[in-house]
């Protein structure tokens, strides 16, 4: 029972929601180990891309624990620490590409969680949903700020207001995943998409994601001058000098992150 974290010589941290017993879904323990993992992520310059996956073959994550969290109502004062165990999907900006490994249900805050995540790879027995509205809640975490984005309208309508399930082929249909694969190659699947981003230059590859993360909620001549004084400051570092060189010399560039 834990938020296991692994982080390999390639620069692939793997994060694994560690509760099969409870279709990993987590109380307020995981939620802070998870943010933990988060902040790991974000701050060591060794990581280059995460994967996040759930341990077993049934669950990516159902999310929160129902159980040990609709019962207990926040305090206001609670309400105002909107900083303290930051969550991918809360708000913590993590510019390092982050891959869903999807093995199994992903519903309530596991597609809440995913929404949040760059790329998607779904086994094909997962199932996908936010059925918050059947147990008297809504998905919070960015569930009803992400969704109608990623989605057609009446799609992600469909998806909060009736709250039933879809299949990984019907996801896939709708673009909220990248590849549905076998079980079995799942994770193979999402290291590969992992290895193919850590092998890039980690500081362009950042700079693209916040650059379009950042794109919905500023208008276009305002996105296209950030884009241009990143581009300026990129175009200084070490890792633009080797790609060039590389370019040159037709080798594969040996990119350090500064």
């Amino acid at each position: 029972m834990s938020i296991d974290f692994v982080l390999n010589d390639e620069g692939i941290a793997t994060i694994t929601i560690n509760r099969p017993e409870r279709m990993n879904a987590m109380d307020a323990e995981h939620y802070q180990l998870l943010s933990e993992a988060w902040v790991m992520v974000r701050d060591d310059p060794a990581v280059r891309v995460a994967i996040i996956t759930g341990a077993g073959e049934r669950s990516f994550t159902a999310g929160a624990d129902l159980k040990s969290f609709i019962p207990s109502q926040p305090t206001m004062a609670e309400m105002m620490l909107t900083q303290t165990g930051q969550l991918l999907n809360r708000g913590l900006e993590v510019w390092k590409p982050v891959i869903s490994a999807i093995n199994g249900f992903c519903v309530g805050g596991g597609m809440t969680l995913m929404l949040a995540t760059d790329i998607r790879v779904a086994a094909e027995h997962a199932m996908f949903g936010v059925s918050e509205v059947k147990r008297g809640v809504f998905p919070a975490n960015g569930g009803t700020q992400r969704i109608a984005r990623q989605l057609p309208y009446a799609i992600a309508m469909e998806m909060l207001l009736v709250g039933d399930n879809i299949d990984s082929a019907t996801a896939a249909r709708w673009g909220l995943i990248n590849a549905v694969v076998p079980k079995e190659k799942l994770m193979e699947t999402a290291f590969a998409y992992a290895r193919r981003i850590a092998a890039n230059a980690p500081l362009a590859v950042q700079a693209a994601k916040e650059l379009a993360v950042r794109s919905l909620d500023v208008d276009l001549p305002t996105g296209l001058r950030i884009e241009q004084i990143m581009l300026r400051h990129l175009q200084g570092t070490d890792d633009v000098r080797e790609g060039t060189k590389a370019f040159a010399e037709k080798r594969a560039p040996k990119f350090v992150g500064r």
